[in-house]
């Protein structure tokens, strides 16, 4: 049986397709129309997972949307009749979005496919349970309690449930307007960065700064109870009036205005980052508590929406032994909603049962996109006269000889990544010991900000020797400790008070033997690599170990800022070409950069990308 999945109209628009209780595509709409987040309709998505399986949507058993577009339309015009008279805004704002498309998701959809599926009916999940279902079904566990945080999703913002076997039964929830995602995206705004794409910003900020303002926040803006439900202080916030994340009352307390975006980032700013990324902590901590007393279960936790992308909360969950496993979606936000609502129309509508034991039913690794042979890159490379050389039979002992020499390389293999991670196919990666590669890929290549990290890729059964972690990290969801004998003496707090919070000569002092992916809190976001899961990854770091002592290697998504990762050989040269990444590896094909002619007429590319 075949079930197609899809999400969209809101934010990072996606699909999947599931095929006999497995996920055999999925890709969000932003790969293919370069548009970084793009909400909208998923028609090339679609496109691409009906192609994948060479099937057309007439061929398809349940079309499923990951959201019920009616309880929206609810929300809405109650949250409009709260506001009343103040009400414009929102109506100005949401209006048009909500009537002319998520009402209409089943004509769209039979306009540009002719029919939805073999029923010729549109099904439809409720959002947080499509987000549970993302996280349950693909888990490897048999039975787990549920954890889903997000901004909103038609009324709930937060949900615990228990999944067993083919069921998943929603026990507990917290609705809108009072939400953990709308006041971190609240946070990310004030401090300047963009709401749905730059929270990650805050969070890698946050080490940079002391949480001094933990207590107001969780006196004056958030009010917690001890099992984690919470309420927020409304009269600091606007975007229930569809105006921005935060008023007046909001700056005045804190005695700041929002920072500018792309202004200076100081101290003040630093410490709102680490104080909301404290409570952060705290309260899903307390969720997760909740949530192993609320099912009775203290096994398996699973997690989805787009908190659950907050890698520093998740490592320090892992810490507190509340379960003894955890697995996170890994593309928790809305475009794994997609994957969420193909499970629901397999088991709850067309009544499939899970696969047992839960092992066999389970994805082990993001890669379901796009795939390009070595004949399709060769035939761009002559088509477009672009000088190339073949690495074929020695691939990997070629890149790792490169990496030894501190060049950076675009990495493109394989099966594009599905999610906000780049795990080795869509990559780019360099070495890790030294201390100036953080900078030099944030400012010369990334073209960012000069604070964020960068994740260590690491052969799995070698992370132990560099990482407090115990348990796998494929996903970079999880953040852990660097051990202590890698460390070198470093004081960020006296590190910033040296330099005058001058973060990119912060940035290059040396942490650790790993510099380039160790945080200045000598944290960080871990991708653990096995053979089984990317063989060609793998290899590649396995040489690298070999030349170097070292098997851990800086991976960063193949994109500069505001861009989505590259999905095409044509992305992947483009991206190489802009920017002052050293080598470019496409399949067996390798491409120096000295050896390359300038891009003809490409004008002020930068103008192209949103900053986020």
């Amino acid at each position: 049986m075949i079930v197609l999945g899809f999400s969209g109209l809101y934010h990072d628009s996606a699909a999947a397709l599931l095929e006999d209780g497995h996920i055999v595509a999925a890709a969000q709409e932003e790969r293919f129309t370069r548009i970084k987040n793009d909400a909208a309709f998923p028609v090339n998505a679609i496109r691409y997972c009906l192609n994948c399986r060479n099937v057309e949507l007439k061929d398809v058993d349940a079309v499923v949307y990951y959201d019920n577009p009616m309880i929206t339309l609810d929300r809405f015009v109650k949250n409009a009749l709260h506001c009343g008279a103040d009400s414009a805004d929102l109506i100005k704002f949401q209006h048009d979005n909500l009537f002319s498309e998520r009402l209409m998701v089943d004509r769209i959809l039979e306009n540009h496919f002719g029919t939805i599926g073999k029923n010729g009916k549109l099904l439809v999940a409720n959002h947080h349970m499509s987000h549970a279902a993302s996280a349950f079904y693909p888990s490897p566990y048999e039975e787990a309690a549920i954890l889903t945080m997000d901004g909103v999703g038609e009324w709930n913002s937060l949900t615990i449930g228990f999944g067993s076997g083919s069921r998943i039964q929603l026990l507990k929830k917290i609705d809108y307007p009072h939400s953990l995602g709308m006041l971190y995206s609240a946070f990310t705004f004030y401090c300047g960065f963009k709401v749905n794409s730059g929270e990650y910003k805050l969070m890698g900020l946050a080490p940079y700064g002391k949480p001094v303002y933990y207590d107001m926040i969780m006196r004056d803006f958030i009010h917690v109870r001890e099992d984690g439900s919470f309420r927020l202080a409304l009269a600091y916030f606007d975007f229930q009036n569809g105006r921005t994340m935060i008023n007046h009352r909001f700056e005045e307390l804190f005695g700041m205005p929002r920072r500018e975006p792309e202004s200076r980032i100081t101290g003040f700013y630093m410490d709102v980052a680490a104080s909301i990324q404290a409570v952060t902590e705290e309260i899903v901590i307390r969720l997760a508590k909740s949530a192993a007393a609320c099912t009775g279960h203290h096994q398996n936790l699973v997690l989805a929406g787009g908190i659950a992308l907050n890698c520093v909360a998740n490592g320090k969950l892992l810490r507190e032994k509340i379960f003894d496993h955890i697995w996170i979606q890994p593309a928790a936000g809305d475009a794994g909603g997609s994957i969420g609502a193909a499970y629901l129309g397999y088991h709850e509508y067309l009544g499939q049962q899970r696969e047992c034991p839960a092992e066999k039913s389970r994805f082990y690794d993001t890669c379901m996109g796009p795939e390009y042979s070595d004949f399709e890159v060769e035939l761009f490379l002559r088509e477009n006269k672009i000088p190339y050389h073949s690495i074929k039979g020695k691939r990997a002992e070629t890149i790792a000889e490169l990496l030894s020499r501190d060049r950076v390389i675009g990495l493109f293999q394989g099966k594009m990544e599905f999610g906000p991670r780049a795990l080795g196919n869509r990559s780019i990666i360099a070495s890790a010991n030294s201390a100036e590669m953080q900078s030099k890929i944030n400012l010369k290549i990334k073209y960012r900000e000069s604070f964020r990290p960068f994740a260590p890729a690491v052969m799995a059964e070698k992370a132990e020797q560099y990482f407090e972690l115990d348990c796998e990290s494929p996903y970079m969801l999880l953040c852990a400790q660097l051990r202590k004998d890698r460390c070198y003496d470093f004081d960020v707090e006296k590190a910033m008070e040296a330099y005058a919070d001058d973060m990119i000569a912060v940035s290059r002092i040396p942490r650790s033997d790993i510099s380039a992916v160790t945080h200045v809190d000598f944290s960080a976001r871990i991708q653990t690599v096995s053979e089984e899961t990317n063989r060609d990854f793998y290899e590649i770091i396995k040489e690298y170990d070999k030349l170097t002592g070292c098997p851990v290697i800086v991976n960063t998504s193949f994109n500069v800022r505001g861009e989505p990762i590259v999905c095409s050989p044509k992305d992947a040269y483009v991206c190489f070409m802009r920017t002052e990444m050293d080598v470019l590896c496409m399949g067996n094909f390798m491409l120096l950069k000295e050896e390359q002619e300038a891009l003809k007429d490409d004008g002020d590319w930068k103008e192209r990308y949103q900053l986020d």
